[in-house]
């Protein structure tokens, strides 16, 4: 296959070619660094300073000259041209409108590392796989829930008016819930919607569904599955969502960086609410002050790229990071450079653990040479690795990749054990840290008031429904193909039962399964079952193109809203104006599900008396008394909107947190909330389980794909499914941000210039992927940024099937998550186990088909 002009410049991109310091590039003109510089700067620029330190911007041009009443109205604080503030999970900016279209979008001043993507989210609105209308596939518009889910996929759609969708829905929530009960209803809604204190895709589809008497949800997520639930029982907290060691004493006292299945430089791009990218500026600080920095993965992270030759990498085996870590922890304790006064004062447990180690329990010394033997790493390198750990001021930055595994839950526990045997947990700039890589963990954090949102639990009122504030059963997130496919089945979780309900009616709204679910073709059938899917989405996604009603939901840019600033720092709130008019037919998540409520008949507790604009008025209100009874003052809202921003100043001591630090000063007036109030390297709880796929204390577990198993001689490669920096999730991946990286509109995969060779093939050709669960289409990347047994394919690309709708069909696009596997992690998390998988690979040599998933879905007139 040749390369066109366009993929020369993908290929150098995606195979990090670019200058290493261009990934944290700073806007031009702005000095980082001189406090002084920055603040002349905003005063001359008329932000204004009041009391307590807070600042607001100047006011905007495009929001200053319009009638303020208006924008209480939905759709009329638009303009016809000028600039108005909006937020994304990418960053800020300022929104340029011409003609009453979106122009491009300017990076806020503020922003560290101001993100590529936020063009592609300017195309948003636009492009060509924007849902338009109501649709309505064709057969269900005809019989209804008796239509069966056959057709779903293959079957066009139907265009309906608003009225007609809004009815379909509601009677059908409505039947379900009479028929069958609350649970028969699948409230699916995980996914990074758009961010927003009102437009949260997810609370609004459970307020509705709370109103309708309840629904199943899910427990935990994809991104932490096993990390969360096991951290508890060892640090007594989830360890994974929570403020870790700051930059500040990082920078001032940290010696070594070790980045174990972590890529900071990709995955801190995006923030749960709007981000700044403060952590592009950390890192900047480590490179200039010369801290020495490993990075431990299969795969030769960015960030690894951007410290050059201050980086090591040391790449073992995906799957094989707990058995690496019991060798560095067996020649601690064997070299007597163990921390057993650490050990004895702030842990339980060692006692249980160590005969493990040792090999007295199993008969394997968990030596470097047996390590070496699982993971591949030479046992030199790992001795080097700990005593370079043992002998410097550590920080262990622990990535979340490598506990979407199979026994994912060891991964983490056994992080902190080897970081409790090292002694420096609580140190200033030592121990360990799981979010330095998400949401920029480690920022500073202000005293701005936490921004109040929309509830998924109305105050309630005139329903007369019975509902419970949340969910009426819950079901591990992963675990829901296999509880469509198997109602009735009661399984094991983190020392419960759990029986899987009888799923009739599956509603998703702000999110994309067909992208996040692992074994999508066993997803396709499962997605068979029910009677009735709805999906409300933006974009025309599998999971919309498998619908049988599908919502057109507007963009952020098309409605208005309001968002916090970092969801560790907190630095302020920013306006997100209504930039354009709602594309075609698309409606606000608030006005969908507003319709939905009147058509169920409570649409005065869906609503509470207010419109979208009166939420974000209430939600800023509240933060500003509470900001006044801390001293701070915040303008007047309707200041607040002309400006676009409100910013809070950052104190001494969150400069300066230190992680564990309290703990460590005094472990009894600061328990941690485990069990015995220390670190439990051995956990009682755990064992009390009995599960045999989670013992008691870390260990080594050999996977069911894996390298070292049976299944590499027919499957020899292993697939990591890595995040794009093109895209979060699936986001982005109909606009032109696919354009960086794809390979012919393929989705690429890496491999070793060795493998290559093997295999035949070179950059720009496209090959074949299978696993024993499905098959895709990916353009080849050489590089030997990844180990020779190993291939990377970024998580996200839409699942675009040959055959619509039919199961185990060859996949075009190159869908990650056709070829992972759908098992639980183990009987304590049911998390996901996207990286434990094997692929096999050959050339593709046929003529290649279109992508089609990025394109309007057949329709017929109804």
């Amino acid at each position: 296959m040749s390369i066109n002009r366009r993929n020369l410049f993908k290929l150098g991109t995606a195979a990090g070619l670019l200058p290493a310091g261009a990934v944290f590039a700073a806007p031009a003109g702005k000095n980082l660094t001189a406090a002084a510089t920055e603040t002349a700067a905003e005063a001359a620029s008329g932000i204004k300073t009041l009391k307590g330190g807070v600042t607001m911007g100047a006011p905007l041009p495009g929001i200053s000259e319009l009638d303020l009443s208006k924008t209480f109205e939905p759709g009329k604080s638009v303009l016809n041209d000028g600039v108005v503030m909006n937020a994304s999970h990418w960053g800020i900016g300022r929104v340029h409108v011409k003609g009453g279209r979106i122009e491009r979008i300017e990076p806020f001043e503020k922003d560290h590392a101001p993100s590529m993507q936020l063009q592609g989210i300017a195309q948003q609105p636009y492009n060509r796989a924007r849902i338009r209308y109501p649709m309505v596939r064709e057969s269900y518009l005809k019989k209804g829930w008796k239509a069966g889910g056959e057709g779903r996929g293959k079957e066009p759609f139907v265009r309906v008016s608003w009225e007609t969708a809004a009815k379909l829905v509601a009677d059908e929530l409505k039947r379900v819930r009479e028929t069958y009960g609350p649970t028969a209803i699948y409230g699916g809604s995980y996914g990074w919607m758009s961010p927003g204190a009102v437009g949260n895709a997810r609370n609004l589809l459970q307020r509705v569904l709370n109103l309708n008497g309840g629904f199943t949800g899910g427990i935990g997520d994809y991104s932490t599955g096993c990390a969360q639930v096991i951290l508890p029982y060892v640090i007594g907290s989830n360890g994974v969502y929570e403020q870790v060691t700051s930059w500040n004493l990082i920078t001032d006292r940290t010696e070594l960086i070790v980045l174990w299945g972590a890529d900071p430089t990709i995955t801190n791009d995006i923030d749960w609410a709007t981000t700044v990218h403060e952590n592009a500026e950390g890192f900047r600080r480590v490179k200039e002050a010369g801290i020495k920095v490993v990075a431990v993965n299969p795969l030769k992270p960015d960030t690894a790229e951007f410290f050059g030759d201050a980086a090591r990498w040391i790449a073992p085996r995906p799957g094989t990071d707990v058995a690496m870590m019991l060798a560095m922890a067996y020649e601690l304790e064997t070299s007597g450079k163990a921390d057993r006064e650490f050990i004895r004062k702030y842990t339980v447990g060692y006692d249980k653990f160590r005969p493990y180690l040792l090999g007295e329990t199993d008969g394997v010394k968990k030596t470097p040479e047996w390590a070496e033997g699982v993971c591949g790493v030479k046992a030199a390198d790992i001795r080097w690795l700990v005593n370079e750990m043992q002998t410097k001021r550590t920080m262990l930055m622990g990535g979340w990749g490598i506990q979407r595994a199979q026994h994912g839950e060891q991964v983490h526990w056994m992080m902190v054990v080897l970081s409790a045997m090292l002694g420096q947990i609580g140190l200033p700039g030592g121990g360990f840290g799981f979010t330095y890589h998400y949401s920029n963990g480690g920022a500073a954090t202000s005293e701005a008031p936490a921004l109040p949102g929309i509830s998924a639990n109305p105050r309630g009122g005139s329903s007369g429904l019975k509902w419970e504030g949340a969910s009426l059963v819950s079901i591990p997130l992963a675990r829901f193909t296999e509880c469509f496919l198997n109602p009735g089945k009661t399984i094991d979780h983190n020392g419960t039962k759990i029986t899987y309900p009888d799923i009739r009616l599956v509603f998703w709204s702000g999110g994309n399964p067909f992208a996040q679910q692992e074994d999508t073709n066993g997803l396709l059938k499962a997605w068979k079952k029910p009677e009735t899917t709805i999906v409300c989405d933006s974009m025309w996604t599998a999971s919309a193109r498998h619908a049988d009603i599908v919502l057109p939901a507007c963009t952020s840019l098309e409605r208005n809203d309001i968002t916090a600033v970092g969801s560790y720092s907190n630095l302020g709130y920013v306006a997100m104006h209504q930039a354009i008019l709602p594309q075609y037919e698309s409606k606000s998540d608030y006005e969908i599900y507003r319709l939905i409520a009147r058509e169920m008949g409570f649409e005065k507790d869906y609503t509470e008396g207010l419109d979208e604009m009166g939420w974000v008025k209430r939600f800023y209100d509240a933060a500003k008394l509470e900001a006044a009874q801390g001293g701070y003052e915040m303008p007047a809202f309707e200041d607040f909107w002309k400006a676009g921003w409100v910013w809070f100043p950052v104190l001494s001591d969150s400069e300066h947190y230190n992680y564990f630090g309290d703990f460590r000063k005094n472990p009894i007036v600061n328990p941690l909330g485990t069990a015995s109030g220390k670190i439990e390297i051995f956990s009682e709880k755990v064992a009390s389980y009995g599960y045999d796929d989670c013992p008691g204390h870390p260990t080594w577990m050999e996977p069911t794909e894996w390298l070292g198993g049976k299944i590499a001689k027919d499957y020899p490669f292993a697939l990591l499914t890595s995040k794009s920096r093109y895209r979060l999730h699936s986001q982005l991946d109909s606009t032109e941000s696919h354009n960086f990286t794809d390979v012919e509109d393929r989705e690429p995969v890496w491999m070793h210039p060795d493998a290559a060779k093997k295999l035949g093939v070179a950059t720009g050709d496209v090959v074949k992927v299978e696993s024993r669960r499905g098959k895709v289409l990916a353009g080849v990347i050489v590089t030997e940024r990844v180990r020779p047994d190993t291939v990377v394919i970024r998580h996200g690309a839409w699942y675009d099937p040959e055959k619509q709708g039919e199961v185990g069909t060859l996949d075009v696009h190159g869908c990650d998550n056709v070829l992972t596997i759908d098992i639980p992690s183990s009987k304590l998390a049911n998390g996901n186990v996207a990286n434990s998988s094997q692929v096999r690979i050959e050339k593709f040599t046929g003529e290649l088909p279109r992508v089609r998933v990025w394109e309007q879905p057949r329709t017929v007139r109804g």
